[in-house]
């Protein structure tokens, strides 16, 4: 127990002492914590929490930013606690502290290690190739958009007590009404039978799963490492109780799935410190990791090709497949429950950039997809220039395909999603670079806004033949069994059929009568017949985690009118009984959480959301590229001839490149019909290597100097035709 002065001042030796109480308390729960997650997945059968929580781990130097804010703030706590106990009143610890101790606390926590500004001048290729971390994105600013750094807060947060606890924790009121139990609100708004989906007319179920992908590139909210509390060792799986880091989902009354009564709760766990363990560049950093020694891991080093790292025990039809992931989990050990067959072979997890590749096996095929694609560019290029060695080669192909996911995000995605006028004001013309812009993804946008695509998932995933109709010895998988399951792309017909369903069927169109399938909210992670979680609860109780203002407050941010009745409301969403429920469950338009809100708006024109959220995605993908400095339309970052190359690119050649499909539509994001009809791959334009010949290897000219200006005089490569 940390000791206590009489005096206003709390000295060093006081810091010391609750810091070094609070270091073991930590320690302790974050030993104790992964011991226990991993002696959980490693039985054989896990439960969807587990598995979850295993998901959303932090890891690497994600971790090591966790625990250097766990350290601080259960310092400051213990701090607290002492100060109450001394003074009979609230006061706050920091107030009684030092700058010196302040600074003292920073360092001996490992804090101030995570804001002190890197030397980027010095760093090699910083002009030409990204960090993996993206340090050094913005020379002046270093950390601005980089892989463990605060989400951006666009309006101040909204806590309980006013400092981090989540809102509705100590169930008091907002606006004088209580929030509603999310549970409550996913059953009386969001349900939805699966037989009742509708489908899109226009958009492909890969328009829902690329933005997952697109997801998986931007934003990643690790849990907190600890499954007990700090301050009492309550276990977050075997207790309802709030108490950090649990914030339990309570079952209401009367629940049609789950048993109810006060010991009945799903099991959720804070993400308090709200970093982004992702870069906030669109960079495919899903493929290739935000952390150095995770994007040393998947490469091919045993070559000197520039290749990542493949399988070594499978084939897709002789084509590359993901990795094994090392983690000795059986959260991918799906295999024998679903097929009833002890016999069968389990296989484990795969590895990528992003942790949640096994997520579902739609996501593995895109994966799967674009790690053959850098393995298709990086010998190709190694045939161009026979001179580069294996970094040159895989930071090349490294950089083309950051500026696919570029190109197809802001040319062929965002249109259909946020619709002509928001495409039109903000994300038009390329103005340029802007290092005044912090491309820092937004907390709102990660916890809620870009979480609209849970609501066009099918509650299938489609596996078609070269015909494009169902296969006949692999058909089509209700989504709910396709969770953690990397076995059916082994054993069940690879990645053909997956991306064959994914651009040959429509996705589900999210309509306010039919919001979310019964695979997301009642059998999501499901295994066996333990407690599956529940998607849309699950979003809105990390919003209130993250302490998001309501609905309102973000309709004024975005220069939207406020409705302040259920007349108002129903005009804004186009529909009174849908205002009026909501009203019965909130009491005002001002606490609807804003997730909920956002996809209950009816779309705008052109696009897949409502006014809000195309407001709040559009602005941070324009704060997304004008802040990025290594935009591949900024001069200088690719020769012009490059960029003109790349402007051809498309997601359909990418599929014929690297797969056995023979015919496409020519846009994999519209449904097929008479103006997107199917195309031998024969018929769809290559990317062109030839700007990539490396003329100083014939006429000692260099691609870029280090001021980032093209120099393209005529080359020997000009003058020859490279297609790949």
């Amino acid at each position: 127990m940390c000791c206590f002065f009489a005096g206003e001042y709390l000295g060093s030796p006081l810091l010391q002492t609750c810091f070094e109480e609070a270091k073991k308390l930590v320690d302790d729960a974050y030993k104790y914590s992964r011991e226990e997650s991993l002696r959980r997945v490693r039985r054989d059968v896990v439960k969807p929490h587990d598995a979850l929580r295993l998901l959303k781990q932090p890891r690497a130097d994600t971790r090591s930013a966790v625990r250097s804010a766990d350290y601080m703030a259960q310092t400051l706590r213990l701090l607290h606690e002492r100060v109450h106990h001394v003074h009979k009143r609230s006061l706050n610890a920091t107030d009684l502290l030092s700058e010196e101790d302040l600074r003292r606390l920073s360092e001996i926590s490992g804090c101030s290690a995570r804001v002190r500004l890197p030397q980027c001048r010095t760093t090699p290729n910083i002009n030409k190739y990204r960090t993996i971390t993206s340090i050094c994105n913005n020379l002046n600013n270093p950390r601005l958009g980089a892989a463990n750094t605060p989400f951006a807060r666009w309006l101040p947060a909204e806590y309980d007590d006013g400092i981090s606890e989540p809102k509705g924790f100590r169930n008091q009121t907002f606006n004088n009404f209580f929030l509603p139990l999310v549970r409550q609100v996913s059953n009386n708004i969001l349900s939805t039978r699966d037989e009742d989906v509708v489908n899109d007319r226009e958009f492909t179920h890969m328009v829902t799963l690329f933005g997952q992908w697109n997801d998986h590139d931007l934003t990643f909210t690790p849990f907190s490492p600890s499954i007990r509390s700090f301050s009492n060792g309550v276990n977050c799986d075997e207790s309802c109780e709030n108490i950090e880091p649990c914030i339990p989902i309570p079952i209401p009354p009367g629940d049609p799935r789950l048993p109810t009564g006060p010991d009945s709760c799903i099991p959720a766990f804070r993400s308090r410190e709200q970093i982004n363990a992702l870069t906030a560049y669109l960079d495919l950093s899903q493929v290739y990791g935000s952390e150095d020694k995770l994007a040393q891991s998947l490469r091919d080093l045993k070559n000197d090709g520039g290749l990542l790292r493949v399988n070594t025990e499978f084939r897709d039809n002789g084509r590359e497949l993901l990795p094994f992931s090392p983690m000795e989990v059986n959260m991918c050990a799906t295999r024998r429950r679903v097929t009833n067959d002890s016999n069968a072979r389990e296989v484990p997890c795969f590895i990528a950039g992003d942790v949640r590749v096994d997520e579902n096996i739609g996501l593995t095929s895109l994966h799967t997809l674009f790690l053959r694609e850098h393995n298709r560019l990086a010998r190709q290029l190694r045939r161009l220039n026979p001179q580069w060695d294996s970094e040159t080669l895989y930071q090349e192909a490294r950089k083309i395909m950051g500026a696919y996911t570029q190109v197809f995000v802001f040319r062929d995605y965002l249109p259909h999603i946020v619709g002509d006028d928001a495409m039109r004001r903000l994300l038009g013309r390329y103005p340029g670079y802007n290092d005044k812009v912090d491309a820092s993804i937004s907390n709102v946008f990660a916890t809620a806004a870009y979480r609209f695509a849970h609501l066009a998932i099918q509650p299938n995933l489609a596996r078609l033949d070269a015909n494009y109709r169902e296969h006949p010895q692999f058909p089509s998988v209700s989504l709910f069994k396709a969770f953690f399951s990397p076995w059916r792309i082994v054993f069940e017909g690879g990645i053909d059929p997956l991306l064959r369903g994914l651009v040959g069927r429509p996705a589900k169109l999210n309509t306010q009568d039919h919001m979310m399938v019964d695979a997301l909210r009642e059998r999501l992670f499901q295994f066996v017949q333990h407690l599956a979680l529940d998607l849309g609860s699950l979003n809105m109780q990390r919003g209130r985690d993250h302490g998001l203002p309501g609905y309102n407050a973000f309709r004024k941010f975005c220069g939207l009118s406020q409705p302040r009745n259920q007349a108002e409301l129903g005009q804004v969403l186009n529909n009174s009984d849908l205002a009026r429920r909501l009203l019965e469950l909130y009491g005002t338009p001002d606490n609807i959480d804003v997730w909920l809100a956002g996809v209950a708006e009816p779309f705008v024109r052109g696009g897949r959301v409502g006014p809000l959220f195309a407001c709040l995605i559009a602005k941070q993908f324009q704060k997304t590229r004008q802040g990025d400095r290594l935009w591949y339309q900024r001069p200088g970052v690719f020769t012009s001839r490059q960029r003109a190359a790349l402007s051809s690119a498309t997601l359909s050649r990418i599929i014929c490149d690297n797969t056995g499909i023979t015919s496409v539509p020519s846009d994999a994001f519209n449904v097929i019909s008479n103006r997107n009809r199917l195309v031998r791959c024969s018929s769809i334009r290559r990317l062109n290597l030839a700007a990539w010949r490396d003329r100083s290897y014939c006429t000692g000219e260099t691609l870029l100097d280090s001021t980032l200006r093209p120099r393209e005089g005529v080359g020997l490569g000009d003058l020859v035709h490279f297609s790949f």
